[in-house]
């Protein structure tokens, strides 16, 4: 069979590409193909089922700084669809959306369903033809035997093509990227990004699920370092501060085994000494106070006595007895509490990795490839990835919008010329 744009890839980037194409040409013939029989499965489960649709940052240039890989090229294009024109298009299409206090956007329904629905019927009022349990193995880019891509599906079919959309999203394991590389397409090598820090050993395990609404993570020995909210696991550390810093520090943990010191300020707004003057302060005003049981800095009272436990402070300490070297102890504890990682979690089932197909071949202006004209890219195939809150799915709405309209202008300018 012959179809004029052939988008593979049945996930956030897929649907909006293979969407914007068929809106901004009718004519175009779209067909998407997705290799499971589950259509839009990350944005079903994302956001705890609730689908964070993007990030209240409607700048371009403030927008592409939450990018660890692809800033620079998505500056530009957030410039033609960004953030403010994600919600306007799924509050054109019926779709009402909210911000929350930390910024992310989410359908007022609370719903990832509410998303999925909307993509879906928008790409079928489009006229976009949805295969599901169709795998790709190969493209055939057109040669001198023909003017068409070949798309060569699992079942040993085959479809013809003027433009193909490859929005297959990121894969972890490398090989997964060979049917591109056959395409003399470089790849940067895939690792995780978005994962939480595994300590075993953890001086805080039974405090489970206490967490801080501002805390600072530095990882000893790098510039590397994140400020957030920050949660004790059973297994370790998560929370945006550890999530956020885990996709900027990506390839440096895997170079590293993940294996690392982190540093954790439990109180990033105080210095040393102005916390030095602070505990002086409090000794001067509360000497007859037990240490260990009054909390300070509205920090949870579990978490001080812990930290004040770290320090060697007995429970029957008043601040007036309180020897000089556990206060330094303590102010360690606070601002610089050492904690050995070993190995990391997936985050939920948000898996995101860094890496896929190198910036380098792709014109970030239409996402076509550098080397084979009409075949396109969009999202986390590509080497681009965002931290949490919503910034993975803009960059999806983003190129799949480009791709798509690229391909529609393409398609319907090659066509003129038959």
């Amino acid at each position: 069979m012959t179809y004029k744009i052939v988008v593979i890839g049945g996930g956030a980037a897929g649907f909006f590409g293979a969407t914007t194409c068929a809106e901004a040409n009718p004519d175009a013939e779209v067909v998407l193909l997705e290799k499971t029989n589950k259509l839009l499965a990350k944005v079903l489960v994302s956001g705890g089922g609730r689908c964070n649709v993007t990030h209240h940052c409607f700048l371009p240039g403030p927008l592409s700084q939450h990018y660890p890989r692809g800033a620079k090229p998505l500056k530009e294009a957030f410039k033609t669809f960004g953030a403010r024109e994600t919600v306007t298009w799924f509050e054109e299409r019926g779709v009402k959306l909210k911000t929350e206090a930390d910024g992310r956007i989410f359908p007022v329904t609370d719903s990832s369903q509410t998303i999925a629905d909307c993509l879906l019927q928008q790409a079928r009022k489009a006229g976009v033809t949805i295969k599901t349990g169709t795998g790709v193995t190969r493209i055939q880019p057109p040669d001198h035997t023909t003017d068409k891509f070949i798309v060569y599906l699992n079942n040993g079919s085959e479809l013809k093509a003027d433009k193909v959309l490859v929005s297959t999203g990121g894969n972890p394991k490398s090989t997964g990227y060979d049917w591109l590389r056959e395409l003399g397409h470089p790849i940067q090598e895939p690792v995780p990004s978005l994962f939480t820090f595994n300590v075993p050993g953890n001086p805080l395990k039974e405090l489970m699920g206490v967490s801080v609404p501002h805390a600072k993570v530095r990882i000893a020995g790098q510039k590397l370092e994140y400020e957030g909210p920050l949660l004790i696991t059973h297994w370790g550390y998560s929370g945006p501060a550890v999530l956020k810093l885990s996709a900027w520090g990506a390839r440096i943990f895997h170079d590293q085994n993940y294996s690392f010191t982190a540093l954790i300020n439990w109180i990033p707004t105080y210095t040393e000494e102005s916390l030095r003057a602070e505990l002086q302060h409090y000794r001067q005003a509360h000497p007859k106070k037990l240490v260990a049981t009054n909390p300070l800095f509205g920090l949870p009272q579990r978490l001080w006595k812990a930290l004040a436990t770290i320090a060697e402070i007995t429970l029957e300490t008043k601040w007036a007895e309180l020897p000089g070297k556990n206060t330094n102890k303590l102010l360690e504890a606070l601002l610089r509490m050492e904690v050995r990682v070993n190995g990391k979690t997936t985050f939920k089932e948000e898996f995101v990795t860094c890496g896929g197909i190198d910036l380098q071949q792709v014109n970030m202006k239409t996402l076509e490839s550098r080397l084979h004209p009409g075949l396109h890219f969009a999202g986390e195939v590509l080497d681009i990835d965002g931290i949490t809150g919503g910034f993975n799915f803009q960059a999806a709405w983003t190129t799949g919008y480009l791709a798509g309209k690229a391909m529609a202008a393409e398609t319907i300018l090659y066509h003129s010329n038959i």
